[in-house]
């Protein structure tokens, strides 16, 4: 009997567990959080450490300033929603286009972003962007600022992009005893249309109000990764 009491508490708390909802933390002017930020991609990798410190915050967003710690630059200022997310302006239209927490959380719930962009840079006329996040549960992780006990939310998309044409040329000189000689190459790139997938994991703590873990990858039509961006929380202050 004694047993089957002790099982029975064993399921108690794993429902429990299961059933835990967070509503949103209360963001109080001054919160501070320093991450470890690095960067890579094809042409290589970058490591900065930025500190985001809050300014005011509302039901209508977060204003947090955001420097290079050593830097002497002035800090910037940035604007995001209630519960992390960030948007842009897209068509006269402001729209989420990331939110990596979907609040009140719990273990299992899901929500998707989805958006189109025209003319996000030079060389793609329009960008197709679809992201489905999922609370997937609670785990341990250890980063720069300790250890902590975190709810993790994972996300998977798929990206496509229209290929502007464009005609690139590039010259290059040779030089010998008959003289020199200018030879030009051109390279013309046709329309067409690219596609990949996206990976993103962020590593939420309601006692830090913030992730203090975060990946974002992204990768071609051959499943080859193209860029990577991970922060890790070195330290924080945060008011009760």
């Amino acid at each position: 009997m004694r047993a089957i009491w002790l099982l029975l508490g064993v399921v108690t708390v794993a429902a429990t567990a299961r059933a835990e909802t967070l509503g949103p933390p209360r963001i109080s002017p001054n919160d501070t959080w320093t991450y470890q930020s690095t960067v890579e991609n094809k042409t290589g990798w970058h490591q900065t450490h930025v500190e985001s410190t809050v300014e005011h915050a509302g039901a209508g967003g977060i204003a947090t300033s955001q420097k290079q710690v050593g830097s002497s630059m002035p800090p910037s200022e940035h604007l995001s929603g209630a519960d992390w997310s960030r948007s842009r302006n897209l068509g006269g239209h402001e729209t989420v286009v990331n939110r990596p927490m979907a609040f009140p959380l719990s273990v299992g719930k899901t929500w998707q972003v989805e958006y189109t962009e025209a003319n996000p840079n030079r060389q793609h006329t329009s960008e197709h962007i679809r992201t489905d996040y999922k609370v997937v549960g609670w785990e341990d992780v250890t980063v720069p600022a300790g250890s902590f006990h975190a709810l993790k939310i994972e996300a998977d998309g798929t990206w496509s992009a229209a290929i502007a044409p464009a005609l690139t040329a590039g010259a290059g000189a040779r030089v010998d005893a008959e003289g020199s000689t200018t030879v030009t190459q051109t390279h013309r790139i046709r329309a067409g249309v690219v596609s990949g997938r996206l990976y993103k994991a962020f590593w939420y703590v309601p006692g830090v109000k913030r992730w203090v873990k975060s990946v974002e990858e992204y990768y071609d039509s051959n499943d080859t990764r193209t860029s990577r961006c991970a922060e890790e929380l070195e330290s924080y202050k945060v008011a009760d």
